[in-house]
């Protein structure tokens, strides 16, 4: 993907207006849905929260028609929410937190991947982290192709059906080249 977006589809910051919409969808797309307070908190806190919108009947959402997501998922000026991400820059490293879509496989979780990963690069940050359930291969398949690899995993992570408890693996992406380290060099005797 090249940076530009598709006729018909804009970024706007996550604002507390929008959290109606984003709640419905969050509880479309994780069967252990955030809280509206959490994603409150996450803003508040100054995390990076960003939306893929839609103006509504363009090309990006003809695959269905646009009525199978409305209303619940349009934000107060009209347009319908496709996607968004909440992640955090803690000094040269950034962590997602929470990605959604309104419809997989329709290449917006990779435009938003796209737009964290140049949000983080112009920050500066070394290496994007996150944690994914092991289970989802959706989501693993995303982070894949977009060159996040599996370093860990965190047992019994995630909640899961019936009090059990899921494994998450820790994905990472490094983003710039690390710097060598510099020497001082002693002079041979």
């Amino acid at each position: 993907m090249n940076g530009v977006l598709p006729p018909g589809l804009q970024w706007a910051q996550m604002q507390a207006e929008h959290l109606e919409a984003v709640c419905a969808l969050e509880r479309r797309a994780h069967a252990h849905p955030w809280s509206e307070q959490l994603f409150y908190d996450s803003l508040h806190a100054g995390h990076q929260a960003q939306l893929l919108l839609c103006d509504g009947g363009t090309p990006a959402v003809e695959a269905q028609p646009v009525e199978a997501l409305q209303p619940a998922l349009r934000v107060p000026d009209g347009r319908l929410l496709l996607g968004y991400f909440v992640a955090q820059t803690l000094l040269d490293e950034v962590h997602l937190y929470n990605l959604a879509v309104a419809r997989a496989r329709q290449g917006w979780g990779g435009l938003l991947l796209q737009r964290l990963v140049a949000a983080a690069q112009a920050q500066g940050a070394q290496t994007l982290w996150l944690e994914v359930r092991a289970s989802n291969q959706t989501a693993l398949a995303l982070y894949r192709r977009a060159g996040f690899e599996s370093v860990a995993t965190r047992r019994g992570y995630y909640p899961a059906a019936g009090g059990a408890r899921e494994d998450a693996l820790v994905l990472r992406r490094c983003l710039q080249p690390l710097p060598l380290p510099t020497q001082k060099l002693e002079p041979v005797a």
